[in-house]
């Protein structure tokens, strides 16, 4: 009995420490990989955070940094000079980027439509695309939501010179819709509706802009090409991961709210978080039978488009300059 009791204890202990090399060897083969948001932290990235909490990322030996940006090309810049390893932000962004020489690539791209839209006001209803006829619409330079309208208008037969296109900084835009002095103000579903319609509690009519055919590249990881061939394994692993997230954060909103709100105390109410959670995961789709993030080649060449129809960006480069699907491969 005392011989049999013996080497249960001794198999017990043989397994724990067996158990504890393992894991030192998991976190000493953990690899840093820095990522930073092009803007501010919003619930488009809660499911970074639920997948850091729940240890997706040190599980595929990552040890991962997120950071706060400000704006997508400060972003692409602290990319090129070494500070990051990924940067995420709206894929049209880099898309354009690449197109003028910059040396990174989109490595997964979530969202190959931003999820856009056009609100109104409740007594003055745009709900499809014929109603922008006669209306006044908010416009800032840069701005995703209006800068391609001339082919949102040519998609839907809309005459787009029987719209009125206001220019204005980008911080009156929302102010002057709702004071009612434009018709018109274009919002992220998964970012900006919530916050107003809670703040007003109003409902606004709501024109989404993908459902017409208007397919901006939205969220996407970007990487330098430097990155890609030297840190190949790593950024594999995180991509696996984030894959893993993003379906973790689909099936249960309320702990990628929790997650985020913990490191985003000073942010909108548990109720936006939750709802901009949601959005972001009905948003994030990639063609049947790929993994999360894979890039369609048409998505790219549909970007170059719609960048050429409203800046000169010469000849086109080869589209294998823009992307790699290889780092969605295990």
């Amino acid at each position: 009995m005392l011989y049999v009791t013996g080497l249960i204890r001794n198999t017990m202990l043989a397994a724990t420490a067996t158990a504890a090399i393992v894991f030192t060897a998991q976190g000493a083969m953990a690899e840093d990989v820095k990522a930073r948001f092009s803007w501010k932290l919003k619930g488009e990235y809660g499911f970074f955070y639920l997948g850091e909490e729940k240890g997706l990322y040190k599980d595929a030996g990552v040890e991962l940094t997120l950071g706060e940006g400000a704006g997508s090309q400060a972003a692409l810049g602290a990319l090129i000079q070494g500070q990051e390893d990924v940067v995420i932000l709206p894929g049209i962004f880099a898309i354009s980027a690449i197109q003028k020489g910059m040396p990174v690539k989109l490595v997964a791209l979530y969202q190959p439509e931003s999820p856009i839209a056009l609100i109104s006001q409740p007594d003055n209803p745009v709900v499809a695309p014929k109603d922008l006829e006669g209306k006044s619409i908010a416009h800032s330079v840069g701005e995703t939501g209006t800068s391609y309208l001339g082919v949102f208008c040519e998609l839907n037969d809309v005459d787009c010179s029987k719209i009125s296109k206001v220019q204005m900084d980008s911080q009156s835009r929302v102010p002057q819709f709702l004071q009612k002095q434009i018709d018109l103000v274009s919002v992220y579903m998964t970012n900006d509706l919530p916050v107003l319609e809670e703040r007003t509690g109003t409902k606004f009519p709501t024109l989404d802009m993908t459902k017409y055919g208007l397919a901006i590249p939205g969220m996407a990881v970007v990487a330098s090409n430097d990155g890609i061939e030297n840190k190949t394994e790593v950024l594999r692993n995180f991509l696996a991961a984030t894959g893993k997230a993003i379906d973790m954060a689909r099936a249960d909103p309320d702990a990628a709210t929790a997650a985020l709100k913990k490191v985003w105390q000073a942010g909108p109410s548990d109720k936006v978080v939750r709802q901009q959670v949601e959005a972001t995961s009905a948003s994030i789709h990639s063609p049947s039978g790929q993994p999360t993030g894979w890039i369609d080649e048409k998505a790219i060449s549909d970007a170059l488009k719609l960048i050429g129809s409203v800046e000169d960006i010469g000849e086109a480069k080869p589209l294998s300059t823009f992307y790699t699907n290889e780092l969605l491969t295990q």
